[in-house]
């Protein structure tokens, strides 16, 4: 940008914070020709999902204190604050594409997804609880140890079903209405037991709770389908991730704002949001912006937010908090037990085996994507927050990943806003989800998108990987 460009206060869309999903908003209206001015009160991109070296890592959980000099350098750390992977043909995944923001990114397939189970004693085995691997091939699943040989063909025939269902062909439909039947129905009508049960549920379908069995058979069907699809796509996983850290996905979506002509400012933050005589924003006010841009307001038609910008501002009544997540962040010298020494896995530890009302996730990296120095491994654990002493409720996840050199916990609002936006032109985006990847951040951004533009994110006609662009 030139000097006076910069020094021009007016602009369509103001975006406060640098997560996901502003970030990718940010990049889609720039696209469309609005002239966007991004800013962050962070030194760095990415909010809530960054990726920090060690130096700012230990600056956000242990101030004023320096990291074992046994970890190396910063240049060989990139530590997510937030565990997601990224389903391989999921939304995300066809953003990435049709923006062409895939070519600023390098990605790997997860090595391994599994899942938590509690056993009873048999003639020749012992009972308690394993973790055993979801299985990504039909020669996996044969010799899965997740159910017996019988339960296996029920499950086989549960997901040939799955397979072969299309919603628009009655004639695969086997004379039932999924959108009138629970998932529950439908599972009882495969005969399937409860510890199958809770394998399709959490770690196919990928719910955090058993909620899922009381809604529309049809929504459960939809995401097995998507965890099939995504399975093969680039490799034998439905997961990756993306080299260098999950923060390098903002930063890309960025980047291609800035392209488009996008303002962008670090260190800065939202003070005070200005409003006209109908209610409709029409700018804001910034310290920072004004001591380093000379100008005292900027002026824009529209302002897209996370919840903190919200609180800040003194905006408290567009977002509302619906409950808490509990993440920690270890670094181990070691991979996950039982694990096979795989470099990466998650880890799904549902609701029911532990007594709980929500999953407890484990996911964790390595050195293979570029995120810490040989020799070490992160493993980030989260659940939703259900008692008075959030880091306990982690202890079956702790239990599972073994010896932690380093610990860094955090108990996060899960916010959500309390209107569309559509009154005041002020869009808030949700907290970051439990869930273990970004289908709902992606599906924000996709009602986003339409609220503001009046129309659906065209996602076909896709190149076929990142290659083809």
């Amino acid at each position: 940008m030139d000097t006076q460009e910069q020094i021009n206060p007016n602009y369509d869309v103001v975006v406060c914070g640098t997560g996901l999903i502003e970030c990718i908003l940010s990049g889609l209206l720039s696209m469309e020709g609005k002239r966007v001015f991004h800013m962050d009160r962070n030194p760095y991109y990415g909010g809530e999902g960054a990726s920090l070296n060690l130096t700012n890592l230990w600056k956000l959980f242990k101030a004023g204190q320096q990291f074992p000099q046994q970890l190396g350098q910063n240049r060989d750390w990139n530590i997510d604050l937030i565990p997601k992977f990224v389903m391989a043909n999921g939304q995300l995944v066809k953003i990435l594409l049709k923006t062409k923001v895939a070519r600023y990114l390098e990605w790997k397939a997860i090595d391994g997804t599994y899942v938590f189970q509690m056993k009873e004693a048999g003639l020749f085995s012992k009972g308690g609880g394993k973790i055993e691997k979801v299985p990504a091939t039909a020669s996996e699943a044969l010799k899965s140890d997740l159910m017996g040989m019988f339960e296996k063909r029920r499950c086989q025939k549960f997901l040939a079903y799955v397979s072969n269902y299309e919603a628009s062909n009655p004639k695969t439909h086997d004379g039932l209405n999924l959108n009138q039947m629970s998932c529950a129905q439908l599972l009882k009508k495969f005969e399937l037991e409860p510890n199958t049960i809770d394998f399709i549920g959490h770690a196919v379908a990928l719910y955090s709770n058993d909620l899922f069995l009381d809604k529309p058979a049809i929504q459960t069907i939809e995401k097995i389908k998507l965890y099939m699809d995504s399975i093969g796509r680039y490799g034998d996983s439905p997961f990756i991730y993306p080299i260098y850290g999950l923060g390098g996905i903002p930063e890309g979506f960025s980047r291609m704002a800035a392209v488009n002509g996008g303002t962008f400012m670090l260190n800065a933050d939202l003070d005070e949001v200005l409003f006209d005589g109908d209610g409709k924003v029409c700018g804001l006010k910034s310290e920072k912006v004004k001591e380093l841009m000379g100008i005292e307001q900027i002026n824009c038609k529209m302002i897209i937010a996370d919840p903190s910008y919200a609180l800040k501002a003194k905006l408290s009544n567009k977002v509302k908090s619906i409950g808490k997540i509990v993440r920690c962040i270890c670094i181990l010298n070691h991979p996950i037990p039982n694990t096979k020494n795989l470099p990466s896995v998650q880890v799904i530890i549902p609701q029911r085996q532990t007594g709980r009302k929500n999953d407890i996730y484990v996911m964790m990296v390595s050195d293979v994507h570029n995120v810490c120095k040989k020799g070490f491994f992160i493993a980030i654990l989260s659940t939703n927050v259900e008692t008075n002493n959030p880091e306990k409720e982690l202890e079956p996840a702790f239990e599972i990943v073994g010896p932690v050199l380093e610990k860094f916990i955090t108990v996060s609002d899960v916010y959500v806003p309390t209107d569309d936006g559509s009154k005041d032109n002020i869009f808030i985006s949700s907290s970051f989800d439990p869930q273990s990847h970004f289908e709902g951040e992606t599906q924000q951004v996709l009602n986003a998108y339409k609220k503001i533009t009046g129309k659906d994110l065209d996602l076909t006609n896709l190149p076929l990987d990142q290659d083809d662009q």
